[in-house]
């Protein structure tokens, strides 16, 4: 029997058209464990190269992308300062689909509905490679992070607590 080919995701199409390196990942959950340290093992994958993305918003309108390690926390009042905000606060989940057209878990920092500004921890820049999510739970994207702050058109920056 053939094996059935993966589904791409709008982040696959989005780095095949720009010609960017990336290897696929698939993976299976049990029981909807989708935390970021719960990925990193089912990936195989030491903790420090899985990232996870999360939204931020400042207000109607005003979204940002941050991708930080799975292990760390997002330090919110540097991310407001970073994107030139007073203050900015993670996006409601129900927000989350219809903003990024991406649901809990399967949120990719590529190929989302809107290239929001985005940001990608420090650490990402000393790495040969870091994984993401490809735009669907129980598939990952492992690439080089240069390759992400180009398709993103991102910046490091220091985001974590």
């Amino acid at each position: 029997m053939a094996k059935q080919k993966a589904a791409k995701t709008n982040a696959v199409r989005l780095l095949e058209q720009q010609k960017i390196n990336y290897n696929l990942i698939e993976y299976t959950i049990e029981d909807n464990q989708v935390d970021g340290v719960t990925v990193a093992n089912k990936v195989g994958h030491p903790v420090k190269y899985v990232f996870k993305t999360l939204i931020a918003t400042a207000g109607t309108g005003k979204f940002f992308v941050f991708v930080i390690p799975v292990s760390e926390e997002l330090n919110l009042k540097a991310c407001a300062k970073i994107a030139g905000e007073k203050k900015v606060e993670m996006l409601h989940v129900k927000e989350l689909l219809p903003t990024t057209g991406y649901i809990r878990g399967g949120c990719s920092p590529v190929g989302m509905k809107k290239l929001f500004p985005t940001f990608i921890d420090e650490t990402a820049a000393h790495l040969e490679y870091i994984v993401v999510s490809a735009g669907k739970i129980g598939m990952q994207i492992q690439l080089d992070p240069n390759d992400l702050i180009r398709v993103t058109r991102g910046n490091f920056a220091k985001l974590t607590v």
